[in-house]
Formats: structure tokens, sequence, C-alpha cells
């Protein structure tokens, strides 16, 4: 299994949130991970972010507010039908307005 890119991108954030840095570093990038900045970014959570060399390893300069307590991806193994999300939803998460989900 290959490294969880977004797993360690979101625990940067959180690490630089809670020592009160103004900025995160973010290495490697992927575009799931852009867009996933993008949602935070229109929600609040972040003032802005700076793709720099997207074509090779890159790198990404996030803006921080200090407005996140913790956030985590939901991962999982298993293939989800579409007809079956909203009963994952269910299952997986604790309550309904305790998480946003972007890509659903």
């Amino acid at each position: 299994m290959g490294p969880r890119i977004l797993n360690d991108v979101l625990r940067t954030i959180v690490n630089a949130e809670k020592r009160g840095k103004a900025t995160a570093n973010l290495q490697p990038i992927s575009t799931v991970m852009v867009s996933f900045l993008n949602f935070m970014k229109i929600r609040g959570y972040i003032k802005d972010f700076q793709v720099f060399d997207p074509h090779r390893v890159g790198r990404i300069t996030v803006e921080l507010q200090g407005r996140i307590n913790d956030c985590k991806p939901l991962t999982y193994r298993q293939d989800i039908k579409a007809k079956n999300l909203e009963e994952y939803k269910l299952r997986t998460l604790p309550t309904r307005q305790s998480m946003k989900l972007p890509f659903i």
C-alpha cells in the first residue's frame, strides 16, 4: 500500500494549527489535495493556498486562520456503490452535523 498523502497533509495542517503557526508547507501534492484545500478555503477554514511547481514533486503553502480543531480523512478499503453511499455515511459517521464531506 502506498503512502496516504491526504492523511499526511491533514495531520501537518492540524499540527501547525496547534503550534500557532501562520503557514504550513505541504509536500508532496496531488489533485485531490488541491480540491480538498479549495473546499476548506470556500468554507473559511483556511485563508489561502499557493501551489508551487505542480508538475514535479510540488509544494503547497497554506495560510492558516486558526479555525481547525481536528481534521482526518475517512479511508476505507472496500468499494461502495452510489446507491449504498447514504447507508455507509449513516453507519460510519457519528452524527450528520459533526463532519463535512466535500466529495459526496
